[in-house]
């Protein structure tokens, strides 16, 4: 078990290398006191294990950039794969500063070893396509959705589920599963949401695929407080 003495830890992600299992996780310190303002601080952990039951915490591996930067405050929920050459890629969230944390962004950071991570220069930075999602401009909620990558590939294609909403629909029922495609982990294009508004959800968060005994299945995350109101009636 992981215990982190002086930080609160929440979403948490995983990667095998072959050798060792390499956990990142969101972190803040305990010092701000009130547990509701980590959001604002957060940074994303890193800690290693070879059995998952005794863990080492290394150095954090993804922290805010210098202002000015559309990451420059807080950096939130990912997810990492390998590419063809090897190279690891995390993607992560992004929120900055100059927006006081209300626009959400996804990027990536590279590294050769699972410990060091670095922005590249022209990396792109995925933002929600008006066309199917709420943006700053259209949100009907406290904050632009655009969160939680988790990136996996399907048919030779990379796929990118993402924490969004809807830009129709009642504001408290817009939760949507974001989409994006990429052919090579670099260029993204954003796709039409993979499911409905008016499930009853205002987020459909965290969302992840897994295989259960050859059937691909979808999992996400809702608070209670973020139901639509028919669903939380129910």
């Amino acid at each position: 078990m992981l215990r982190l003495a002086a930080s609160w830890a929440w979403d948490f992600w995983i990667v095998d290398d072959g050798d060792r299992y390499h956990l990142y996780f969101l972190k803040a310190s305990r010092a701000l006191l009130d547990p509701d303002s980590r959001h604002w601080h957060a940074t994303i952990g890193h800690a290693t294990s070879t059995d998952l039951k005794t863990w080492t915490e290394h150095a954090d591996a993804v922290i805010p950039d210098d202002s000015p930067a559309f990451d420059d405050l807080a950096t939130w929920t990912g997810s990492v794969v390998r590419d063809d050459s090897g190279k690891w890629r995390m993607f992560y969230t992004a929120v900055s500063r100059a927006e006081g944390g209300l626009s959400q962004r996804i990027s990536s950071v590279v590294s050769d070893d699972l410990f060091t991570w670095r922005r590249e220069p022209d990396r792109q930075v995925l933002e929600p396509d008006a066309r199917w999602y709420e943006t700053s401009e259209t949100r009907q909620w406290p904050d632009q959705a655009w969160r939680d990558p988790w990136v996996f590939r399907d048919q030779g294609e990379w796929h990118m589920l993402i924490t969004a909403r809807s830009n129709a629909g009642d504001p408290d029922n817009r939760g949507v599963i974001g989409h994006a495609t990429s052919p090579n982990l670099t260029h993204w294009t954003v796709q039409p949401p993979l499911s409905d508004a008016g499930a009853g959800f205002g987020h459909i968060e965290v969302a992840q695929t897994v295989m259960v005994d050859g059937t691909p299945v979808g999992l996400f995350s809702c608070l209670a407080s973020e139901l639509a109101n028919e669903r939380a009636a129910q």
